[in-house]
């Protein structure tokens, strides 16, 4: 796979690499400091949090699904990077577009993380 040597030029890509890896940094860390801090039960899901009467509105889970969020991240990361590069050659709006989506993503994941890991 070669690298267009406009690509690292692009001051828009540039802006939009930096962002999805300050935004999977700020996840990483996130969740790599809720989960050090000693439970072993943690809430993944959650069903219907509108109706706070509902008995089974939290699923529990092991530490191992809520790690899947930081394979998550690191892998919503590098495949938009690649995409992006590999797009570049056919059209640069549309590698803007994945790289846009990707930071999306990012920031999606981050909330959604943020949210299970405050209720437990």
């Amino acid at each position: 796979m070669t690298i267009p040597k406009k690509f690292f030029q692009d001051k828009i890509i540039l802006l939009l690499l930096s962002v999805n890896a300050f935004l999977m940094a700020f996840a990483l860390i996130q969740i790599a400091l809720r989960v050090g801090s000693g439970h072993s039960d943690y809430i993944v899901q959650c069903r219907d949090c509108s109706n706070l009467q509902s008995i089974s509105r939290f699923t529990k889970g092991s530490i191992a699904q809520i790690l899947a969020f930081m394979v998550f991240v690191v892998g919503v990361m590098g495949v938009h990077s690649l995409l992006s590069v590999k797009l570049y050659h056919i059209h640069r709006q549309l590698s803007i577009v994945v790289l846009a989506m990707g930071s999306l993503l990012l920031l999606l994941a981050l909330l959604v993380s943020n949210a299970l890991l405050m209720l437990r």
